[in-house]
């Protein structure tokens, strides 16, 4: 497997991935900063080979990360990574599988946040080498909103980032089990339809009113250059979660 040496946040983070195969995203840099501040200790679950975990390591420097990854290879880029840009001291990278958390991890973390596969098996044709892990569902989406409300302490908050078509799911997943719901719709322009949301909720609250922001575009028009917000991302800042829809 050959392997690239990128840079995150204009040069500031150090990424280790595969030149082929599942690459860190768009995706994987909104998620890193939907993250709020103040949490101490937080987890991510399918952390990859770091796309998410590192930049928000590298901005949240009062937060402790674990990363759990069930790919050895992408674990062990991830520890690279976490070398690379000296946050040993605050990032472990443990392999694991999320449909298994350990019984010590429960109600243990302040924050838990994820990017769960987004198809199912059969829904599309097969992966390149490499992309399997990352795409197909080999534990269902309730799945994962399990795992995340299993490892998040009381009141502790959840963060996830998926296909805006699934939606209705996840809010079915996460009903009667958290509250403050907030949702962040992101769009490929102002005049497209949402392709991803993020939320964030926190765990054991009673259920409420949801929040429908605005949403954030990541282009200004379509084909057009890279909209203000996401130059905000790439440049290390963290999204706005105050505007309502």
């Amino acid at each position: 497997m050959r392997i690239s040496r990128d840079t995150l946040l204009g040069g500031r983070v150090q990424l280790f991935q595969p030149e082929k195969g599942f690459r860190a995203t768009t995706d994987s840099l909104l998620l890193s900063a939907a993250l709020p501040e103040g949490r101490t200790r937080a987890l991510e679950l399918g952390c990859g080979c770091g796309g998410a975990l590192l930049p928000a390591a590298w901005r949240l420097t009062g937060t402790y990360f674990t990363g759990l990854e069930i790919d050895p290879e992408a674990a062990a880029l991830a520890r690279r990574g976490v070398d690379a840009n000296r946050l040993g001291t605050r990032v472990e990278i443990i392999e694991g599988d999320a449909a298994g958390l350990r019984e010590e991890w429960e109600n243990r973390f302040d924050l838990v946040f994820a990017n769960p596969p987004y198809f199912r098996p059969g829904e599309i044709s097969a992966p390149g080498k490499g992309k399997a892990a990352a795409y197909l569902e080999s534990l269902s989406l309730s799945g994962w909103i399990a795992a995340m409300l299993f490892a998040a302490r009381p009141k502790g908050m959840l963060v996830l980032i998926h296909r805006a078509a699934e939606l209705p799911a996840l809010m079915a997943a996460l009903d009667r089990r958290a509250g403050e719901i907030t949702v962040m719709p992101v769009r490929a322009h102002a005049r497209a339809d949402a392709g991803r949301v993020i939320i964030r909720a926190r765990k054991g609250l009673r259920p409420g009113p949801a929040r429908l922001l605005a949403g954030i575009d990541l282009h200004e028009g379509k084909a057009g250059p890279v909209s203000e917000t996401m130059r905000a991302v790439k440049a290390g800042q963290g999204l706005d979660w105050s505007r309502r829809g």
